[in-house]
């Protein structure tokens, strides 16, 4: 089976590499901050706005496959994080290690798990409730992973904490409530809002590696360096894919697709803008880069794994 390359992977590329070579500096890079903050909470809104309400209610009762499937999220991924921190020790850059780390705190995401399991027939409503309540969670157990793994990089107060949920968690509730005096457009319009998702995450991939250009901490990147976070990348993927396929065998095939394709994905829409309030701006390219490198991997491997499991052959 032939597997396409996404255009949204070139230009998460390309925008890196603009962020390298031509970076976001002084108040333009101050304003630009300002910008994807505004952008990420519309972003929130508008997902909160468009969630289905049905699919809500029907997946709620499904309370042991969420919490396996959080269970993998919150637990399997922070555990394999902290193996790689111990075992890494000194022999791997701080800057590296943090990265890596950091891309096993953050939640799952909606969209992605969403389109996938639809696409491999599994149960959306899993998919929804899911994914969008790693969202909801992440928004606290992010920062308390954070803070208990990687206290050394970053220190985290209570504003920390409330300017998270004033971007992700708030914005979120209140487009779940508009819900009941406004009625969504009709279901094409989700695709605007998937346009407009990955438009945020190219902008926010973009002052991410301005901000490491700024700090000049590329040159501390060396091709062993990025060929490592490649190889973890895969390695963690593998062992979750692996725990989630298996281990959701009891649940039904409809949802362990679900399970599968929700506990095996990290959101970039949430990690971003986590990153962008815990982390200095000094190390935030390096941050968001194993998170960025892993989003790549989920999108082709999730992709081709959904078309094979669409097919009658995979029953």
């Amino acid at each position: 089976m032939r597997i396409r390359f996404d255009p949204f992977v070139a230009a998460l590329l390309a925008f890196a590499a603009l962020g390298i070579f031509l970076p976001l500096t002084g108040s333009v890079f101050d304003y630009a901050l300002v910008l994807s903050e505004i952008a990420v909470v519309a972003l929130f809104f508008l997902h909160g706005y468009r969630l289905p309400t049905r699919e809500v209610m029907s997946g709620l009762g499904a309370w042991r496959v969420h919490a396996f499937i959080w269970g993998i999220t919150f637990g399997l991924f922070p555990l394999m994080g902290w193996a790689f921190q111990t075992l890494a020790g000194d022999a791997v850059s701080a800057p590296v290690v943090t990265g890596i780390v950091y891309l096993t705190l953050v939640p799952s995401t909606v969209q992605t798990a969403l389109a996938l399991t639809s696409i491999a027939g599994g149960d959306r409503s899993i998919s929804v409730v899911s994914a969008s309540g790693s969202s909801m969670l992440g928004v606290f157990i992010t920062p308390l992973l954070v803070s208990a793994l990687l206290s050394q990089s970053v220190s985290i107060d209570a504003g920390a904490i409330l300017r998270i949920v004033g971007l992700l968690l708030a914005p979120f509730v209140i487009g779940q409530v508009a819900r009941r005096f406004v009625r969504p457009r009709a279901a094409s319009s989700d695709s605007r809002l998937i346009s407009y998702d990955k438009l945020i995450i190219v902008f926010i991939v973009y002052i991410g590696f301005s901000s490491g250009t700024n700090a000049d901490v590329w040159h501390t990147v060396a091709l062993p360096d990025l060929a490592l976070i490649i190889a973890v990348c895969v390695l963690l993927f593998a062992v979750a894919a692996l725990v989630a396929w298996f281990g959701g065998r009891p649940f039904g095939r409809p949802r362990q697709i679900a399970a599968f394709f929700a506990a095996t994905n990290k959101s970039l829409m949430s990690g971003l803008p986590m990153a962008l309030v815990l982390f200095p701006d000094a190390s935030l390219g390096l941050m968001i880069l194993p998170l960025m490198l892993f989003h790549q991997l989920q999108l082709i491997v999730g992709t081709a794994v959904a078309h094979r499991l669409s097919q009658p052959s995979a029953s």
